[in-house]
C-alpha cells in the first residue's frame, strides 16, 4: 500500500510519537498495561495517520527504526503514569493493527522487504510455542565474566571477545540459560484466501514469525487472519556450499488478528441490517430465498428448501455430557446430468464459509487433518478441508467415488463434529462443526425405483444413517416439465443471463445467513406437540411384534434441526407449528423418495439404518438358521438341499433362496469349503 510519499523526513520522531500517545484514549491504554500485566500497546493505524500522515508514511516504509522510537515513546509515557511498572517491564513493544490497504499474499516481492504490510489469509499450519532467546548470557570460561549478547537472526551468537577488561580473550563461551532472557515464539504457514485466488492457480504459503506472549497462540489452523509485519528475505544455505542467491520471503508479525469464523461476510451495515430484517417481515420469506437458490437451475423445488435449511442449520446445544449438532447433513442421489454438481458449487460459493471437494481428488488426509514433519524433525497438524470449514458447509460431490477407507473419516465429522488424530506422536481433537451436503451417482448409472436405497448407491450404510435428509435426483421423461426446461436451458443460451430473476440477490443472501445465525430459536410448545405427535404416530406402526422399525430417535432430531432452520430464516426467536408441519412435510418426502411407503406408515427405516429391509432381514436369519441346523445333523451342508428344504418348509422362493445364499456368501457370514458345500462362518 502507498500512501502520497512525504519528501521531508520527520526531525524527531520519538516526540512526535510521544504526543501521540498523550492522547486521552492511549493514556488510559498505557494505564491498563500494569494492570492486564502486559509489555506490549496496540495502536491503530488510522488514527497515526490523522494525527500525522508523514510519521504514518515514516513507519510504513522504515518500520524497524520507526517502531523502536514509538516503543521509547511509549515507555516514557507509561514511566509518566507508572513509574514502579515501568521499572519492571524495561522496554515496551508497539503493535499496529489494520493498515489503509493490504497486499495480496501472492503479490510480495521485493519492493515490500523491510516494509511494514497487512495480509489476510487462512492459517494452515501452527507449530507450538517455543522459548526464544532475546539476549543470551555467555559465561567465559578462562576468568569467569558473564557476557551479555543480544540475538537477532535464526542462529545462537556467541560473543567474539571476553569483556572483562582484563581477559580480552576469545572464549571458549559457556552458555547459561538461567541468566539469558527469553521470550515466547511460534511460526505459522499462512495460504491465500480461496476468493483471493485466480482462476487455475494453486494456492500461494508464507512463513510468518510470531515473538512476543501477546501473539502467539492467538490462531489456529482453520482461523481467518489479518496480520500486520514486517516483510524479511534470507536466504537459504546448502551444506558446504554457502548462500544461495535466492532469497525467501517471510513476514515477521508485529499484531495479529483473528477475523471470525464468517470471514467472508463482514457484519452487516445499517442500510443493510434494515434490509435484512424488512425482509424477514415478508409473509413469503421462505419462497423468496428458495428462488433466489440457483435461480439458473430450473424446477427442484424441494432440494432448494432443503439446501436453505442447510444453509441456515440449526441449534447445537451443549450439555454437561453430550453435544447435540445443530448444522444439518443433506445427500443428492441422480441420475447423470441432473444439475447435481452446479448445486453443490452454488452452495459453496453462497455459504459463508463453504468449500467444495470432488470424490476422486480426496483423501482422508485432505479431509480432516495431516500430520507434517517439520524441518526440525518434530510433527506438526495441518487442518483439512472439513477443518477449514468449521461453522461452514463443506460441499462433498461423487462421494460413491471416494476410496472406502477416506470415506471412513467422515464419519466422526458428520455426527459428533470433531476431528480426532493419533499419528506421528500427535493425539488431538480438532473441531469440524460443518453441514455436509454431498452428491453421488447411482451405482448402476441410473436410479432404479424398485431398489433399495443402499442397493442403488455404492455408499455404505453407516454413513446413510448420518444424512438428516436424502433426496432422489431422478430424469423421467415428461412432456409438460421438458418442454418448460428446454425453453429455460435455450433462454439461458440465448440471453446469457438467468431468465428467472433471483428476488434476494446473492451479496444479500450471504449477509443475510451470516445474520441470521445469530438466532436461537426455541420449540413452542404448539410446534412439540406436532413432532411429537408424528414420531409418536410412526412408531406405533412399529408397536406390533415383527413390524419393522418406522422411525428412529435420529429422524427426530432432524425433525427439530429442520423446524429451526425455517424459523431461523424469518428471523424468528420461536419455532412455531407452521415451521414444525414443514419440516415434517420435507422429511416425509425424503423417506418417499428412498423407497419408503408413506401412506399406511408403514414405515421400514432399516432400508436406511441397515440398508436392507426387515423383511429381507428375517428371511436371512430363515436361511442362517437352516443352515446351522442342518450342519449341526451332516457337518457339511450341500447347497441343493439347503436350498429344496427352504424352498419346500418355509416356502421362499428357489431364485430368492440363490441370491441370499450369494449375499451371505459375499459378506462372509457363510463359506464354501469346496464347490457346491456350504459352513456357517
Amino acid at each position: 500500500m502507498n500512501i502520497v510519499a512525504n519528501e521531508q523526513e520527520i526531525i524527531d520522531p520519538q516526540e512526535r510519537f510521544l504526543e501521540f500517545f498523550k492522547k486521552e484514549k492511549y493514556r488510559q491504554r498505557i494505564s491498563q498495561m500494569a494492570i492486564n500485566g502486559k509489555g506490549s500497546i496496540l495502536i491503530d493505524f488510522e488514527e497515526l495517520y490523522g494525527f500525522d500522515e508523514a510519521l504514518a508514511q515514516q513507519l510504513l516504509n522504515k518500520p524497524d527504526v520507526n517502531l523502536q522510537h514509538a516503543g521509547n515513546a511509549a515507555y516514557a509515557q507509561l514511566r509518566i503514569e507508572d513509574e514502579p511498572y515501568a521499572a519492571k517491564v524495561e522496554k515496551v513493544t508497539v503493535r499496529v493493527r489494520q493498515l489503509l490497504g493490504k497486499e495480496t499474499l501472492r503479490k510480495l516481492g521485493s519492493k515490500n522487504m523491510g516494509k511494514l504490510v497487512m495480509i489476510e489469509g487462512i492459517v494452515v499450519r501452527a507449530t507450538p510455542v517455543r522459548p526464544m532467546v532475546q539476549i543470551g548470557a555467555f559465561k567465559c570460561k578462562r576468568c569467569g565474566t558473564m557476557n551479555h549478547v543480544e540475538q537477532t537472526g535464526q542462529f545462537l551468537k556467541a560473543p567474539a571477545v571476553c569483556a572483562a577488561p582484563d581477559c580480552g580473550r576469545d572464549g571458549p563461551f559457556e552458555f547459561t540459560q538461567e541468566e539469558s532472557n527469553f521470550i515466547d515464539s511460534q511460526d505459522l504457514r499462512l495460504q491465500e484466501r480461496p476468493e483471493d485466488l485466480p482462476p487455475g492457480q494453486l494456492p500461494r504459503t508464507l512463513a510468518v514469525k510470531l515473538v512476543g506472549d501477546e501473539i502467539v497462540d492467538v490462531a489456529r489452523p482453520g482461523d481467518h487472519v489479518s496480520i500486520v509485519g514486517i516483510v524479511r528475505a534470507f536466504a537459504p544455505s546448502l551444506m558446504g556450499m554457502g548462500k544461495l542467491r535466492t532469497f525467501i520471503l517471510q513476514l515477521d508479525a508485529n499484531s495479529i488478528e483473528v477475523l471470525g469464523k464468517e470471514p467472508e461476510t463482514g457484519p452487516a451495515s445499517p442500510e443493510e441490517e434494515a434490509k435484512i430484517i424488512a425482509l424477514s417481515k415478508d409473509p413469503w420469506v421462505h419462497r423468496k430465498i428458495m428462488s433466489s437458490i440457483a435461480p439458473s437451475i430450473f424446477g427442484y423445488e424441494h432440494i432448494k428448501e432443503a439446501i436453505m435449511y442447510l444453509l441456515f442449520g440449526g441449534v447445537s446445544k451443549s450439555l454437561t455430557d453430550v453435544t447435540v449438532r445443530g448444522e444439518m447433513n443433506a445427500l443428492l442421489i441422480g441420475d447423470p446430468g441432473t444439475a447435481k454438481s452446479q448445486l453443490l458449487q452454488y452452495v459453496s460459493r453462497i455459504a459463508p464459509r463453504g468449500l467444495y471437494t470432488s470424490g476422486r481428488g480426496t483423501t482422508a488426509a485432505g479431509l480432516t487433518a495431516a500430520v507434517v514433519r517439520e524441518k526440525g524433525g518434530s510433527m506438526s497438524l495441518e487442518a483439512g478441508a472439513l477443518v477449514l470449514a468449521d461453522k461452514g458447509i463443506a460441499c462433498i460431490d461423487e462421494m460413491d467415488k471416494m476410496r472406502p477407507e477416506d470415506r471412513v473419516a467422515i464419519h466422526e465429522a458428520m455426527e459428533q463434529h470433531t476431528v480426532s488424530v493419533a499419528k506421528g506422536g500427535i493425539v488431538a481433537t480438532l473441531n469440524a462443526r460443518t453441514a455436509v451436503l454431498a452428491a453421488a451417482n447411482p451405482s448402476l448409472g441410473r436410479y432404479e425405483p424398485n431398489r433399495t436405497v443402499a442397493e442403488n448407491i455404492s455408499l455404505p450404510v453407516t454413513i446413510l444413517s448420518r444424512f438428516d435428509l436424502i433426496f432422489v435426483l431422478r430424469d423421467v421423461p415428461n412432456k409438460e416439465a421438458d418442454g418448460k426446461m428446454s425453453r429455460h436451458i435455450l433462454e439461458i443460451h440465448r440471453r446469457g443471463v438467468s431468465p428467472v430473476e433471483a428476488q434476494v440477490d446473492a451479496e444479500l443472501l450471504r449477509k443475510y445467513v451470516s445474520y441470521a445465525k445469530g438466532v436461537q430459536p426455541t420449540l413452542s410448545n404448539e410446534a412439540l406437540n406436532r413432532l411429537s405427535d408424528f414420531y409418536l404416530a410412526m412408531r406405533s406402526a412399529s408397536e406390533t411384534e415383527g413390524s419393522p422399525v418406522a422411525i428412529t430417535a435420529r429422524q427426530l432430531e432432524s425433525l427439530v434441526r429442520v423446524a429451526e432452520a425455517r424459523a431461523r430464516v424469518a428471523l424468528r426467536k420461536e419455532v412455531t407449528a407452521e415451521d414444525a408441519e414443514a419440516a415434517i412435510a420435507i422429511m416425509k418426502r425424503s423417506l418417499e423418495e428412498v423407497g419408503i411407503d408413506m401412506s399406511s406408515y408403514k414405515v421400514d427405516i432399516d432400508i436406511i439404518m441397515t440398508g436392507r429391509p426387515k423383511s429381507i432381514r428375517d428371511r436371512l436369519h430363515v436361511v442362517i438358521s437352516v443352515l446351522m441346523d442342518m450342519e449341526k445333523a451332516t457337518g457339511i451342508v450341500e447347497k441343493d438341499l439347503l436350498v429344496t428344504e427352504l424352498e419346500t418348509k418355509h416356502k421362499i422362493p428357489r431364485g430368492e433362496v440363490e441370491r441370499m445364499i450369494t449375499q451371505l456368501l459375499r459378506e462372509g457370514t457363510i463359506y464354501e469349503p469346496r464347490e457346491g458345500c456350504l459352513k456357517k462362518t
